[in-house]
């Protein structure tokens, strides 16, 4: 079946890559980011199609999500799906985050999906139905860095939970998507510093191996579907098993017995 969706952070790689999944499934897009450029580039690299608009908006602001809600719903039709991908770091660790640092972070990673929730929860209470896709982290769940970025992303998932239970009975359906490391651009700056982060990287993952964009799509593609109709307030890493553990610590600990 056909659903409207809307997909904010829609022009970053993962944002992409789930708006491709969705308008190949025959789903109706809308594509929201306040970076004009890139919705612009990203249009331009799905094709032309009459089932994807794009919509400059930021999601820190009230007034810019509720005219890109308005205006998606004037073109495409009733909201069927939200995701909320829009999300950023800036600091590493807690010695090196300012006050400004952590509120921008919350604003974007947190408040900014809530903000999205409150602009489209009232419509699919009234047609008793809806489903909401939160990217969260396994940033929410252990500690990898960033703490503003991690508390913001414990937030969303906590957010998801309450989400589930509180418009669950509307038809409403809540569930986060946390990623392990995941292949962006948002890795340009580290790749350029040391080519070899990846492989450094992928020894902590049981599966030996790191996200890519597509993989987080495929898993938002089954959360939207019907074969996840009771599925809600799940919390589904992807994340190669990293938040299980780490064969690499196991050694260390076991040596050759392991």
């Amino acid at each position: 079946m056909s659903q409207t969706i809307i997909v904010t952070g829609g022009a970053g790689d993962i944002g992409r890559a789930m708006c491709a999944r969705f308008l190949r499934d025959g789903h109706r897009i809308a594509m929201l980011d306040k970076d004009r450029a890139a919705l612009e580039l990203a249009q331009e690299s799905l094709g032309s199609s009459e089932r994807l608009i794009v919509i400059p908006a930021d999601v820190t602001n009230v007034a810019s999500i509720a005219s890109a809600v308005a205006e998606t719903e004037g073109r495409l039709g009733p909201i069927d799906v939200l995701i909320n991908n829009a999300g950023g770091v800036v600091s590493p660790t807690l010695s090196k985050t300012s006050e400004a640092a952590w509120l921008s972070d919350m604003e974007l990673n947190l408040n900014g999906a809530w903000r999205c929730v409150r602009a489209v929860q009232d419509g699919m209470q009234a047609r008793q139905r809806g489903a909401i896709i939160n990217i969260a982290s396994v940033n929410g769940v252990g500690i990898y860095g960033y703490p503003a970025y991690s508390a913001a992303k414990a937030g969303l998932i906590q957010l998801t939970r309450f989400l589930a239970v509180e418009f669950g009975r509307y038809g409403i359906r809540a569930n986060a998507i946390a990623p392990g490391t995941v292949k962006t651009q948002a890795w340009q700056a580290r790749v350029k510093e040391n080519p070899a982060i990846f492989e450094r990287l992928k020894r902590w993952y049981p599966l030996g191996d790191v996200c890519v964009p597509e993989d987080i799509a495929g898993v938002a593609t089954f959360l939207i579907g019907s074969d996840a109709r009771m599925i809600t307030g799940a919390i589904l890493p992807v994340d190669g098993g990293l938040s299980v553990g780490s064969i690499t610590m196991a050694q260390e600990f076991c040596g050759d017995a392991f």
